[in-house]
C-alpha cells in the first residue's frame, strides 16, 4: 500500500491534524503540506504543496501537468483535505479515476467537537487526539516565552497587556515573533522544527489562539492560551499542561491577573 496524504491550511490546523495524518500512515507514505509545515513531518517523506503543481488541476483552460498525473497514479490511496471545497477539482480527479478520498478541511461551525478529534475521526481513528512533536532533548531553561501575535488581529490580546504581564512574571521573558511580525528584540526562527525545540526548553509559554501556541503545546511546554472570538471547545491547544483563559469572546475583559494566575497554575502541575 502506497498512500499520499495532502493537508493544506495554517500552522495550527496542520498541527491539530497530525494525529489523523499519523493514523493514516501506510506501508509507504508521502505527505504534502504547506512549505512552513515541512520541517514538522518527520515520520514520512514530505513535499511542499506549492511545489507539486496540484493547484493547476481542475482549472478551466489550463493543461493538466502530465508529470503530476503520472505521480498521482503511483499511489494506491490519496487522502486529501486539499480540494474538498473545489468542485471542479473533485470532478477532474473522478474523471481521471484517481484514488482520492476527500475530507472536510475544517469542522462545521455548529460542531462542538475538538478539531483534532474531528480530523482523527475523519481518518477512521478514535480516542483523544493529542498532537505530539518529538524534539531533541534540551535542558529546560529558566525563562518564559511570550508570543503576542496570531493569524488575525481579532484574536490578539492587547500588546500592552502582554507587556504588563511580562513585567509581573517571576521569570525572565523572551519575546517570540514570526519573520513578518514587528516586535523589537524578539527571538525568530525560519524553521518551525527549530522553533519547536526552542519552545520545548521554556518553563512556560503564553500566547494567543495561534499556530505557535499549538506548536508549544505539541512539544509539551506548559502553555497558557488567551482566547477571544474563537471557541476553545473546538480550537484550544491540546497538550499535557495547557490552560485556556477566555471571557465569553471578549479579549478586552481579560486582565493580566487572569493570565498570571493561569501561568502559575500550569507551571505548578
Amino acid at each position: 500500500m502506497r498512500r499520499l496524504i495532502i493537508r493544506p491550511g495554517g500552522i495550527g490546523d496542520c498541527i491539530l491534524a497530525l494525529p489523523a495524518i499519523e493514523h493514516l500512515r501506510a506501508e509507504r507514505t508521502e505527505v504534502w503540506v504547506p512549505t512552513a509545515i515541512l520541517p514538522l513531518i518527520r515520520f514520512a517523506e514530505a513535499r511542499a504543496i506549492a511545489t507539486t503543481g496540484i493547484d493547476l488541476l481542475g482549472l478551466e483552460g489550463v493543461d493538466q501537468p502530465p508529470q503530476l498525473i503520472q505521480q498521482l497514479r503511483q499511489f494506491d490511496s490519496i487522502v486529501s483535505w486539499y480540494g474538498s471545497n473545489r468542485v471542479e477539482f473533485r470532478e477532474q480527479m473522478g474523471e481521471l479515476e484517481l484514488p482520492f478520498q476527500f475530507l472536510a478541511a475544517l469542522p462545521d461551525r455548529s460542531a462542538k467537537i475538538h478539531a483534532a478529534d474531528f480530523f482523527l475521526r475523519q481518518a477512521g481513528g478514535d480516542g483523544l487526539a493529542v498532537p505530539r512533536i518529538e524534539c531533541e532533548q534540551r535542558r529546560r531553561g529558566d525563562f518564559a516565552v511570550i508570543h503576542p501575535f496570531s493569524g488575525s488581529a481579532s484574536k490578539n490580546w492587547p500588546l500592552n497587556r502582554f507587556r504588563e504581564l511580562a513585567a509581573r512574571l517571576t521569570l525572565p521573558v523572551r519575546w517570540c515573533a514570526g519573520p513578518q511580525e514587528q516586535l523589537d528584540d524578539a527571538v525568530r526562527f525560519e524553521n518551525l522544527y527549530e522553533l519547536a525545540c526552542w519552545l520545548a526548553s521554556a518553563r512556560v509559554y503564553i500566547g494567543n489562539d495561534s499556530g505557535i501556541t499549538h506548536l508549544a503545546a505539541a512539544v509539551g511546554t506548559p502553555v497558557v492560551a488567551v482566547f477571544g472570538p474563537t471557541d476553545p471547545v473546538v480550537w484550544a491547544p491540546r497538550g499535557e499542561r495547557v490552560r485556556v483563559v477566555a471571557n465569553g469572546g471578549s479579549l478586552e475583559e481579560i486582565k493580566a491577573d487572569d493570565v498570571l494566575e493561569a501561568a502559575r497554575q500550569v507551571r505548578a502541575e
